[in-house]
């Protein structure tokens, strides 16, 4: 079989994933920018077997990245900025659980709930900023950016003045149209602010989580070092806000596109379970890369040979229709509620869910509420959506407020 290309000019990511599980099957071979070989899982039954068997017979770690290593791949593959990190994604084992204990602090449901009050605050803020800029407005530049931008932020301490810049980074580090010398460049540029800014907050006595892993390092050295330190908030401040602005774009789309489902949501104020189908069929991660076969294994009948990367289909397994039936690719809030695979499974489930959950939740019934009449103003077809292979979400999204 020839390899799938992925991503295809003109069609979303989710789209072509969904695409190649419906056509070549659960796992295929597919053939990245750069013409770098890699396998797809897309089905829901093979994406949760690769996830279970995390730090077993998968590793994150790309040192077991055999092309990466050999001269096959070359050195300014842009993918190399987002893969090779020495953070908690690429960690295996111990140390990943050492990392993860660590970070988890930051995002137990007792820390996370009482960030309630604050995440209101700023997202009514910016609704009253929203309302004064007309009816039609940019629904990602007045909205779903700037929030959970705003919130990972606050948390971790970093400048107002200084969020932009990191988004800005972002978009480029996650872009698979970004150039390797693009690519190379933004990468450096980020870790350079990012040792600058731990540097900043040494000898302070604020009591932000950046702050607290400060202290944590230097009352234990062991336990964090300074690489470390800048990989913990490398992730945390990219995927702590990335996922999150493409998620309450995506279920905009969904529920201004479908009056009926939103009159439903409203009568019942079911606005959790919209979240959870959202991550199900709307979900703004797409895809994981990679896990590394420690050995051979056998996904589907199909040999996966070891040191090979999976590319985990996230958008494929939610809309899976032999787990979720014919009309699996259709948001229904009024679909009984299964387990999805959203926010991954088992050692790497995401961390940062529950500020996930409560952020989308928040944002959603706060802007459906205010503004009970807004719909797209244009059609949903229209919408440019993001060019990358791991997040998807509006680059723009017009809407009418009343």
């Amino acid at each position: 079989m020839d390899p799938a290309q992925i991503p295809v000019p003109g069609e979303r990511t989710s789209e072509t994933i969904r695409r190649i599980r419906d056509e070549g099957g659960p796992v295929c071979p597919i053939e990245l920018p750069g013409k770098v070989g890699a396998w797809l899982v897309s089905s829901y039954d093979l994406v949760n077997e690769v996830l279970i068997n995390d730090s077993t017979l998968y590793s994150k770690n790309s040192s077991n990245y055999t092309a990466l290593h050999d001269g096959t791949i070359p050195p300014d593959w842009p993918i190399r900025q987002v893969i090779g990190g020495d953070h908690l994604l690429t960690k295996d084992g111990e140390d990943h659980r050492r990392l993860r204990s660590l970070i988890g602090r930051a995002f137990t449901p007792g820390r996370v709930e009482a960030m309630a009050p604050r995440i209101q605050e700023l997202t009514d803020d910016l609704l009253d900023q929203m309302a004064g800029a007309g009816d039609v407005v940019d629904l990602v530049r007045h909205f779903s950016e700037p929030l959970p931008i705003a919130v990972i932020c606050e948390l971790f301490g970093v400048p107002e003045k200084e969020r932009n810049q990191i988004r800005q980074w972002t978009n480029v580090l996650l872009s698979h149209t970004a150039t390797p010398e693009e690519a190379g460049a933004v990468g450096q540029a980020l870790l350079a602010y990012l040792a600058a800014f731990i540097e900043r907050k040494r000898g302070l006595s604020d009591d932000d989580l950046t702050s607290r892993l400060i202290r944590v390092q230097e009352n234990d050295g062991d336990r964090l070092s300074d690489d470390e330190m800048l990989w913990i908030l490398w992730l945390v401040l990219i995927a702590g806000h990335e996922t999150t602005v493409h998620l309450i774009a995506n279920t905009v789309i969904a529920l201004a596109s479908d009056p009926g489902q939103l009159a439903e949501v409203h009568k019942r104020d079911s606005w959790a379970q919209v979240v959870e189908e959202a991550l199900r069929s709307r979900n703004s991660v797409v895809s994981v890369l990679f896990r590394y076969p420690r050995q051979d294994v056998r996904l589907a009948g199909t040999t996966v040979p070891a040191g090979e990367p999976i590319m985990v289909g996230l958008s494929g397994a939610g809309t899976d229709p032999d787990r979720f039936g014919a009309n699996a690719a259709r948001f229904d809030v009024e679909r009984e509620p299964e387990a999805h695979l959203g926010f991954g499974r088992g050692p790497h489930f995401c961390l940062g869910a529950p500020l996930a959950r409560l952020e989308v939740r928040i944002a959603l019934s706060s802007l459906f509420t205010r503004f009970p009449g807004l719909r797209l103003a244009v059609g949903e077809n229209e919408v440019a959506y993001t060019s990358s292979l791991i997040t998807e979400g509006p680059m723009e999204l017009p809407v009418l407020l009343r």
